[in-house]
């Protein structure tokens, strides 16, 4: 088999040359980074369960309508994708405050936001992924006016989808990234849904005990992180029931491990 050009390797994934023209090869690392990779750890078999985790939303999402980058999934790791132009900023979805917004503006984490929020970041490392306006992305062409009305109706849409999905398997959607694209055809460009949606963009907890089953549990030394990755996927149908990985208490459960 020849060796596939590499195209670009970000802090989750790497994108290779895809078979045919226009497409591109996602592979899913284990590796997990946070504070814009101030602090670098590996999550034994995230890149597994993140790409069975994403396939399975933009699955569902595709089948709402909403147009993503998404073809399918080659192996455990990989899924080929759609080539597109990513546009350079980063849209935050927000329906209880935790994280940066609780950080910034003193609201305390878990209090349920009055309406959805949708936050803006510019997409660069180096410059710690800074909060802009959207009057700095008209200023500066990071996006048309339309491409922004585009991008804000898919980005409700969704949050109302997937609210819904996880409220189904007791889990409340706190929060989640996403990231967007321009998929070209000859002069003409739509924008559609790209990179990923698993618990590494999206604040997840337990509807029930606030157990957060996403990689704040990386970004908080909380442990059990790989435990509370097969939980979402175990509740989202994607790990046969009857394995070792329903996780429903993570404390006790990493306690029991560390006896062992």
């Amino acid at each position: 088999m020849a060796r596939r050009r590499q195209i670009y390797e970000g802090k989750a994934k790497i994108l290779y040359e895809g078979p045919e023209p226009g497409t591109i090869i996602q592979y899913f690392k284990d590796d997990a980074t946070a504070f814009n990779a101030q602090k670098k750890g590996t999550i034994s078999g995230k890149g597994v369960l993140n790409n069975r985790i994403s396939e399975h939303i933009f699955t569902l999402l595709g089948q709402i309508g909403v147009p993503t980058h998404f073809i399918r999934r080659l192996n455990m790791r990989e899924q080929l994708v759609r080539q597109v132009e990513i546009v350079p900023i980063e849209v935050v979805v927000r329906n209880v405050a935790a994280g940066s917004l609780s950080k910034k503006l003193g609201i305390e984490e878990g209090t349920q936001l009055p309406r959805t929020l949708i936050e803006y970041c510019y997409k660069d490392d180096a410059l710690g992924d800074p909060l802009i306006s959207e009057e700095h992305i008209a200023c500066f062409g990071w996006a048309t006016q339309e491409e922004m009305h585009d991008i804000a109706d898919m980005a409700i849409r969704i949050n109302d989808f997937m609210c819904g999905l996880f409220a189904g398997i007791g889990i409340r959607l706190i929060d989640f990234k996403l990231e967007f694209g321009r998929l070209y055809d000859g002069d003409y460009s739509r924008i559609i849904l790209a990179d990923e949606i698993s618990p590494d963009g999206c604040r997840l907890w337990d509807a029930v005990t606030n157990e957060k089953l996403d990689k704040d549990r990386f970004r908080r030394d909380l442990g059990g992180e790989v435990e509370a990755y097969q939980e979402v996927a175990r509740r989202l149908g994607l790990l046969p029931e009857g394995l070792d990985t329903t996780v429903l208490d993570l404390d006790t459960h990493r306690k029991k491990r560390e006896k062992e």
